[in-house]
């Protein structure tokens, strides 16, 4: 029997978690994280950001489509500062970790 890959599908949709200039975190979702990004940035993001720029992507999780995506986002909106901390810092490590098993090197 012969063992056939398949392709991995592109995500539905991401959650993220952005550090604001002052500190502050936001947590939105989108269907294509650079673009958000970049709208965030421009300032034709959240009303929340548009005051606090420039804004740095510091977390994001895929969800296999919007209505995942909207109640994860819920969820960690809810988390206190400490918790979403935690899951930043856990996402951190995995990706620093996976990136020495490939012999990667990591930007700053």
């Amino acid at each position: 029997m012969e063992r056939v890959e398949t392709e991995r599908a592109a995500p539905a949709a991401f959650v993220y978690i952005l550090e604001c200039r002052d500190g502050t975190w936001y947590t939105g979702w989108t269907v294509n994280l650079e673009h958000r990004l970049q709208a965030h940035n421009n300032g034709k993001g959240a009303k929340y950001t548009r005051s606090r720029l420039p804004v740095r992507l510091i977390y994001a999780e895929e969800a296999p489509d919007k209505v995942s995506a909207l109640k994860r986002e819920y969820a960690i909106k809810h988390l206190r500062r400490r918790e979403k901390e935690r899951l930043v810092c856990s996402d951190w490590r995995t990706k620093l970790h996976g990136a020495e098993q490939r012999g990667d090197a990591l930007e700053d």
